[in-house]
């Protein structure tokens, strides 16, 4: 079973953290969305992700339909109901489309359950048993900010597709992989003076340890601000940035989303691959649209940024923005919004050493987005 553990090059140790449930990896991420066939008819063909198992009426489910789609070591499952009311309805109308589940690989998801909930955390789900013909599976789960929860997922005692109620798919429709190869981190967006709150939450709830932050000082344009502060986990395998807002004289990215999705939320998840031209070129191709910076961000970039290996033509004509930190550079691009609603986006990263988050892009990547904001009337 493939699971998210990025190559051990990528892996920073963070001596801080505790790390004691642990965090094997990233399990699967999923999204409850309107249409879940066409949602995953939209990651396949635009995405380069595919479908490798359902769940469904086909499978004895009444209430909701699943597809989990699959790419290298990430896992996407995008669920809706097949039922008026319920949570799943609920939180569509409040949210739109977005992520639910961030769901946490563990070796003993009762310890990861019973180690959380006594050091603060809200239960979402009691540990419980799964199985089906190809094994069982222990889930547990505790609420985080918003309405988004994690589930922490023992799978060594199963060897199915995906989980017990799910049955492989091997359609014959297939598309070329885009490359992305794992999530390199998950960003969270939450309200006014929250941030502290939530990194104590990592901190104290499941171990983590402050990795790195940015106050408005380091993110700010002429018009807007935000603070944002990463939390890692012990083995560096799970990043968890939080942002909030800061005051500036217009409204910031993260008010706007919290405005549109109706409270905290996954602002974007960053997709790593080994090579952004290609990956980035592909998406391009098939539709996605990125974020621009003016062309004369590379007039001065490699002053700033150093020697790299790449041509700064194809990076200029793709619009990727570069950063470096002492362990190497880093090469990064936003997609606009993936939604109608202004929340969720993708960012795609490649690392060559840099362990940090693009701080030099910030003013340059916050103005795009504000120039996104002034043409939806949001700014």
């Amino acid at each position: 079973m493939s699971t998210n553990i990025p190559p051990q090059n990528l892996e920073k140790i963070i001596p801080e953290a505790e790390d004691f449930l642990p965090l094997l990896g990233t399990d699967y991420v999923e999204l409850y969305v309107g249409n879940a066939k066409q949602a995953a008819y939209y990651y396949q063909t635009a995405w380069g992700f595919q479908i490798v198992a359902y769940a469904g009426l086909e499978t004895g489910r009444k209430d909701s339909v699943s597809y989990v789609m699959q790419q290298d070591k990430i896992r996407l499952v995008l669920t809706s109901p097949l039922q008026p009311d319920g949570d799943i309805n609920d939180h569509i109308n409040a949210h739109g489309d977005g992520v639910k589940v961030i769901a946490l690989w563990v070796d003993d998801a009762t310890k990861s359950y019973e180690e959380t909930i006594k050091r603060g955390a809200k239960s979402y789900l009691e540990p419980k048993v799964e199985k089906d013909k190809n094994g069982s599976v222990i889930f547990s789960g505790i609420h985080t900010y918003g309405e988004t929860v994690h589930i922490f997922v023992e799978r060594k005692n199963y060897n199915g597709s995906f989980l017990p109620g799910y049955m492989p798919v091997n359609k014959p429709y297939k598309t070329e992989p885009t490359g992305l190869k794992f999530i390199d981190h998950m960003v969270g967006n939450v309200g006014w003076n929250e941030m502290n709150k939530w990194c104590e939450f990592y901190a104290k709830v499941m171990g983590f340890a402050q990795l790195v932050s940015f106050d408005d000082k380091d993110i700010s344009t002429e018009y807007t601000a935000l603070m944002s502060k990463v939390m890692s986990n012990g083995n560096g395998r799970i990043k968890f940035p939080i942002n909030e807002p800061a005051e500036g004289r217009k409204k910031s990215q993260i008010e706007e989303y919290i405005d549109f999705y109706n409270g905290a939320g996954v602002q974007h998840m960053a997709l790593a691959t080994d090579n952004i031209i290609e990956t980035v070129s592909i998406l391009q191709n098939r539709g996605i649209e990125f974020l621009t910076v003016p062309a004369s961000y590379y007039e001065t970039v490699l002053d700033r940024v150093g020697e790299i290996d790449e041509d700064l033509a194809p990076l200029k004509e793709l619009g990727i923005l570069i950063d470096r930190d002492d362990e190497g550079y880093l090469l990064q691009i936003f997609t606009k919004p993936i939604l109608d609603r202004p929340t969720m986006f993708f960012e795609i990263i490649q690392r060559k050493g840099a362990q940090s988050f693009g701080k030099g892009n910030f003013k340059a990547l916050f103005e795009a987005i504000e120039r996104e904001q002034q043409q939806r009337g949001t700014l």
